[in-house]
């Protein structure tokens, strides 16, 4: 029994190993909201600064996780009036609900290779609803700017504005809005320090460029 036990606690340390945390880099994260305009135009908002933690196993990404949160102030369409609508009342009331977020609650490995089926709980508007995300791994490696541990992905889902209270205008505006994301995560203690070292590197530049000129003799 004590073997067995043994034998347990090692499988399980060895499967946590594999396991890496990373960070989801807000300024190589980004996703698009597409929707119908009367039949006529399919337009789109963009947002960006997505914020979140990704667990990621390589070898088993069945195992892998990930929580996300999205600042609404960040959704722009380009028009400044349209703009306006997204943060009033009449859709996300951003004075009461300033952030869309996801948790993942189980991922499935749809092709060997690079697919994932990502399943989880979206909160949008106060409101929460399951959701799957159809993943694809652009690439795993070393980033070459920073040398980091990075992971990169796609994502889409179609969800419908009704399901969150946001049905405004149907069905003249699409209630089906299509998303797509393009996500950037880096090795989450290594990019605590990068972000440490520069703004190290600023404050130095800067100090430099403010100190008084040294007395010519």
């Amino acid at each position: 029994m004590r073997h067995l036990l043994l034998a347990a606690i090692l499988l399980a340390t060895s499967a946590a190993a594999h396991a890496t945390t990373y960070t989801l880099e807000p300024a190589h994260s980004q996703g698009i909201v597409r929707w119908n305009h009367l039949g006529f135009a399919n337009l789109s908002a963009q947002f960006s600064r997505i914020h979140g933690t990704l667990e990621f196993d390589a070898a088993d990404p069945g195992k892998s996780s990930v929580t996300a949160t999205i600042a609404l102030a960040n959704i722009a369409t380009g028009v400044p009036d349209l703009d306006e609508d997204f943060v009033s009342s009449d859709f996300f009331d951003t004075s009461k609900y300033s952030t869309i977020t996801f948790k993942s609650t189980h991922v499935s490995v749809v092709d060997k290779s690079s697919k994932l089926r990502v399943n989880g709980d979206l909160d949008v508007h106060g409101t929460t609803r399951p959701v799957t995300l159809d993943v694809t791994i652009n690439k795993i490696g070393t980033n070459p700017r920073n040398n980091l541990a990075t992971v990169g992905f796609e994502a889409s889902t179609t969800l419908k504005r009704s399901d969150f209270d946001l049905g405004k205008y149907v069905p003249q505006v699409s209630d089906a809005v299509q998303i797509q994301l393009s996500i950037e995560a880096a090795e989450a203690q290594g990019y605590v320090k990068h972000l440490a070292d520069f703004e190290a590197a600023d404050a130095a530049a800067l100090a430099h460029k403010c100190a008084p000129a040294a007395t010519a003799k």
